[in-house]
Formats: C-alpha cells, sequence, structure tokens
C-alpha cells in the first residue's frame, strides 16, 4: 500500500491532512489520485459514500490550482445543498496551509448577492449545485471559460433529482479540454450517456462491484404483516438501545405518521421531509448531527447529501421502487470502514421488490426473526448495568450532597436499591411487553436463496392473483406503466383523492392499467372520490374486480385499454363518466408531474 507521499501529494495538503488524521490513503485514493494530478485523463469511478471520495478528487485539484490567479479553475457539482457545504468544508480544510486559496459553495436557500459578490473578489473552486448555478449563468455573473477540472459528485443522485437539463447547459460552458471526473454509487443509462457525450475516453475506476453494495453492510429484512409494521420497527429499536439512525419512509405523510408516533411513545425522533422549510430542515440535520436525536425519520429526497458519521442503523419503512435508492440508502452506514445494518421492514406484497434488490446488489438478505419482549428488556437492562459501570462519577462535585442521600436511602438493603432503580427505569417498558401480542412473522425464503420453482409461482403471484387479499377490495385503475405510472405515485394519487386514512394494500401494475387493493371499510369511498378526478385531462376510472372475473387484464394487454373488458354481468365496461357541464367544473389534478 502505497502513502500519499508516494502518490504525489504536495507537502502543504500532505501537512494538513496528517493533522486530520489521515494516515494511509483509502483504495479509492490510492486509485483516483494519481490519474488526476496528471494531464487529460477523465475518470469514472463507481464508489459508495464513505469511501473518503472527497479527498480523492479535492486533494489532485487543489495541487493543480494556480493560486496567483484569481478565477474557478475548477467546478464541483453535487445535487444537495448539504453535501455542496461539506465538500467546501472539506477542501477549506484540506487547503490550510495553501494560503489565498478561496473555495465558494454556491447553493439555494442562500443569499445570491453574497455568492455574486464573493465571485467577483475572485475564487478558485466552485462547489455548487446545478440549480444555483444555472442561475447564475443566466445572470452572467459566474465565468466557467477557465475552468481546467470538472468533478460531478454524486452524478446518479443529481440525475434522480432531475437535473439532467441543468448540468447539460452548465458542462456546454466549460471548456472541451477540461479534465472531467464521475463519481458515481451506481451506473443507470443516463449516466453512461453522460460519459459518452462530455468524457474523452475515460478510465474506468470501481471500488466494488458495479451497483453492489457495502461489504461491511448486513441485510436483515423482516417480513411481517401490513398491519404490523410499526410494532416491529418499535421492537427493533427497543433491541437496540444503542441505536443512531435513519429510518426511511415512501411518502412525506407517512415520514411525519411515523415520526410523530415515534415521539408521542417516548422515542428521541423527529422527521425531514420535503414540506419542511429550510431553516427547520437544518434545525432537524443539526440536531441528528450531534446526536441530539437519536432516529431520523426521513423520505429519499429529504436525506440526500445529509453526511453523518456511525449511523449503526438504517431502517427500511418502505423500499424504494428504485434499487439505486436503497443502495443509496443503506450506504449511509457502515463508513470509512466501520460496519453496520441495514433493516428491512417488509409486508408480503413487498417479496418480489426485495428479491430484485438481492439480485441486483448482489446479497443475500437475512430473515430476521424478531426479539420478544423478554429479550428486549434485557437487552435494554444490561445496557443500563453497562452505562452505570461506566458512568464517570465526579466525587467533588457531589460529596456535599451525599451524605443526605446515604440518610434518605440507609433503611434499604442494596439489593432493594437496585431493584428499585431498574423499576424505575423499566417499569413501563415491562409493563408494555408483558401484555403485547407476538408479531405473526411470515415464512419467507431469504432473496437470493429462492429455488426456480419459488421464483416462477412468485412470477406469476406478481402478474396480479385473482382475488384480493382478506380484508381489501381490489379495484381496476384506468392508468398503468405506459402512463409514467409507479406504486408510490398510485399511493400519492389515493392519499390525494381520498380525504383520511386509507389502508392501501397490493397493486398491480400493467402497461395500460392498474390493480390496486384497499381495506374493504373504505373501498367505497376510494371509488367514488377517485372517480370525481382528471388526470391531465383524462377521467380517472376505478372500478371494482369482480374475485375471479381478472382473466387476462392481470398479464398487462396493450393498446386497447379497457374497451373491451366485460364486467360481472357480460356487457362492454364502460366509463361512469360524468356529463360534460360536470366534467368541465372539476378540478384538474396531475398526479404524475
Amino acid at each position: 500500500m502505497k502513502t500519499f507521499e508516494e502518490l504525489g501529494v504536495a507537502a502543504p495538503l500532505l501537512q494538513a491532512i496528517r493533522e486530520m488524521g489521515y494516515e494511509v490513503p483509502m483504495p479509492v485514493q490510492e486509485e483516483v489520485i494519481p490519474l488526476l494530478l496528471g494531464n487529460d485523463n477523465d475518470v469514472i469511478a463507481l464508489a459508495q459514500t464513505g469511501t473518503g471520495k472527497t479527498a480523492a478528487y479535492g486533494l489532485p485539484v487543489l495541487q493543480k490550482i494556480n493560486q496567483s490567479q484569481r478565477y474557478p479553475q475548477a467546478l464541483i457539482l453535487c445535487p444537495t445543498r448539504e453535501l455542496c457545504l461539506q465538500i467546501a468544508g472539506d477542501l477549506n480544510d484540506y487547503s490550510k496551509y495553501m494560503d489565498g486559496l478561496k473555495v465558494l459553495p454556491v447553493y439555494g436557500g442562500s443569499s445570491i448577492e453574497s455568492q455574486i459578490k464573493t465571485l467577483r473578489k475572485g475564487v478558485h473552486v466552485v462547489v455548487a449545485t446545478p440549480g444555483r448555478l444555472l442561475d447564475l449563468l443566466n445572470r452572467k455573473t459566474v465565468d466557467l471559460s477557465a475552468i481546467k477540472s470538472v468533478i460531478l459528485d454524486e452524478a446518479d443522485e443529481m440525475l434522480n433529482m432531475g437535473f439532467s437539463d441543468s448540468l447539460n447547459a452548465i458542462l456546454a460552458e466549460v471548456p472541451s479540454s477540461r479534465n472531467m471526473l464521475l463519481f458515481s454509487a451506481t451506473m443507470p443509462q443516463e449516466i453512461a450517456r453522460i460519459t459518452k457525450q462530455y468524457m474523452h475516453d475515460p478510465q474506468e475506476i470501481v471500488i466494488g462491484n458495479k451497483n453492489e453494495g457495502n461489504e461491511n453492510i448486513r441485510h436483515i429484512y423482516y417480513m411481517v404483516h401490513a398491519r404490523d409494521k410499526y410494532l416491529a420497527l418499535k421492537r427493533l429499536v427497543d433491541y437496540y438501545p444503542n441505536v443512531y439512525g435513519i429510518i426511511f419512509c415512501r411518502t412525506r405523510k407517512e415520514t411525519q405518521e411515523i415520526a410523530d408516533k415515534l415521539i408521542q411513545d417516548g422515542y428521541n425522533a423527529d422527521s425531514l421531509h420535503g414540506e419542511l422549510s429550510q431553516a427547520q430542515r437544518d434545525y432537524v440535520m443539526q440536531k441528528f448531527r450531534i446526536r441530539n436525536l437519536q432516529l431520523l425519520v426521513a423520505t429519499d429526497v429529504a436525506a440526500r447529501g445529509l453526511d453523518v458519521d456511525n449511523l449503526t442503523h438504517i431502517f427500511h419503512y418502505g423500499l424504494p421502487d428504485e434499487t439505486e435508492s436503497y443502495t443509496h440508502r443503506s450506504g449511509r452506514t457502515a463508513r470509512a470502514g466501520k460496519t453496520g445494518i441495514s433493516i428491512a421492514i417488509c409486508h408480503i406484497k413487498e417479496k418480489g421488490k426485495l428479491r430484485n434488490i438481492a439480485k441486483i446488489i448482489r446479497k443475500t438478505f437475512e430473515q430476521g426473526e424478531l426479539p420478544t419482549g423478554k429479550a428486549i428488556c434485557e437487552k435494554q437492562l444490561f445496557n443500563l448495568v453497562d452505562q452505570i459501570e461506566k458512568v464517570e462519577v465526579n466525587e467533588k462535585e457531589i460529596a456535599s450532597l451525599m451524605p443526605s442521600v446515604f440518610r434518605k436511602l440507609e433503611w434499604l438493603e442494596k439489593e432493594d436499591i437496585i431493584k428499585r432503580l431498574i423499576s424505575l427505569e423499566f417499569n413501563r417498558m415491562i409493563d408494555y411487553y408483558r401484555d403485547a401480542n407476538e408479531i405473526e412473522i411470515v415464512s419467507e425464503t431469504a432473496p437470493g436463496r429462492e429455488n426456480r420453482k419459488e421464483r416462477s409461482s412468485d412470477r406469476y403471484s406478481r402478474g396480479g392473483g385473482k382475488n384480493a387479499e382478506e380484508g381489501y377490495k381490489r379495484f381496476i385503475l384506468n392508468f398503468g406503466k405506459a402512463d409514467g405510472l409507479y406504486p408510490n405515485q398510485l399511493m400519492e394519487l389515493i392519499n390525494r383523492c381520498v380525504p383520511g386514512k386509507v389502508q392501501i394494500g397490493r397493486i398491480d401494475l400493467c402497461d395500460t392499467h392498474s390493480f390496486f387493493e384497499v381495506e374493504k371499510g373504505a373501498a367505497q369511498r376510494v371509488m367514488d372520490r377517485m372517480n370525481r378526478y382528471e388526470v391531465d385531462g383524462r377521467t380517472i376510472s376505478v372500478e371494482p374486480v369482480q374475485e375471479g372475473k381478472e382473466g387476462k387484464e392481470g398479464k398487462g394487454r396493450k393498446g386497447k385499454g379497457f374497451g373491451n373488458r366485460e364486467d360481472s354481468g357480460g356487457k362492454p365496461w364502460r366509463r361512469n363518466a360524468p356529463a360534460r357541464s360536470e366534467r368541465s367544473t372539476r378540478k384538474k389534478r396531475s398526479a404524475f408531474a
């Protein structure tokens, strides 16, 4: 293994990183630094978060800066404000002994006039989010004509967030002769397009395997009934008394609901989602970074760019639609060589999605067994005993108080004092788990280990099965994959159209239509409310599916939509459209924008 000095890192940078505790290069640094210190080297680096990538590109970028020329020479693009500030902070730390070198973070949510003023004074490195940088370009207040190095950090995340057009506009403003480095945790097709269009014979570096998760992460899943997901989450959080993690949910509404429940149940938690103001988000994230919060309940979008070390657990309260999102979620633990645990709390309808994730990231998921109430109480008890053993006693400060305490407790034996201490701390938890019913685990073969027969039968069930699950009503909707509909968007559409809480069951998407299930008690309300709305000028049509009558529709027949579908009476199925005058006054809503 080489040293940083052997990689060619200059003395001022070496002095700074040694003071920061850097001893030997991490694998990605050993691969990337020599390439970027050379000339005309374009590089694609596939590596997970927490692998030391900021130093991998930051050190050579800083070393190649001509400090006597105060104009932007390096551009680093990243998806979020939080990551932008983190990168800029790291670069300032690395350049501690490079007098006069100026790094400017450019991001939305702060004064653009202040950023313009700093640019006019002269900067060497610009770290930016695409939206704010494009705004500055349109105002002609930033000049990228002398850029020598362009870094795209977390390129896949930028594309997932819809920055493709902004990236194209920005990259058109930088010289074609510049070096370019693209960092990404995964390699979707859109990344391949960027590399082909903007990079010159790039060298590819892969730390691990493409789209593969971190080796130091243990992947566990718990298959429970949908109604038991929150109870399962509580048990797992209780079983890990020193947990410090993120709970990922699929929607803003679910995120807030789970956070509220945890807070009401006495957990040290808070929420992070898109409906919070920037000031609220900053406050919550700062509390989480300094560990004033144990649990952060977040959506994928809100948590992007949140860089926190030493996370012990990642909880997936709802599996994401995209495998890349699962990789990014899990990669927030087990950073810098540490270990971590990624826990998926699933219900049976997510079986296929879990299997696909396991296949793509090339990991075997362990099926976990939820801890019993007795096991949880024992774990919490011994954690308290450990804390008592390790607590630092300030003899001087408490000396004057102890005689009164001893007199107050002198009638109690040592064993009585210990029992009362334990009871004071644990009576509530003991009472809760004494009365709590055990949660049923749905027996299921671990993803990555199923045999061909199981895969074949599951493939049939995912095609849409005939009957709804017990307690649910099955509906057919006249929108499908061809309309850009995904499960999370269908759930949001139902929540948007139907007031109040609706328990949603299985969702099956076909090309021209979809099937979904809701609890029977809400079925009529769902059908009545959804049939009152339009999506982009097209009337929503929701009709019940008669059990055993789904037929070929479950296989995703293309082109004909529902025109030839027959209902239980053998008559052609017709959309129950309102009269034109009523339809014209109805509020139009777009669910898939």
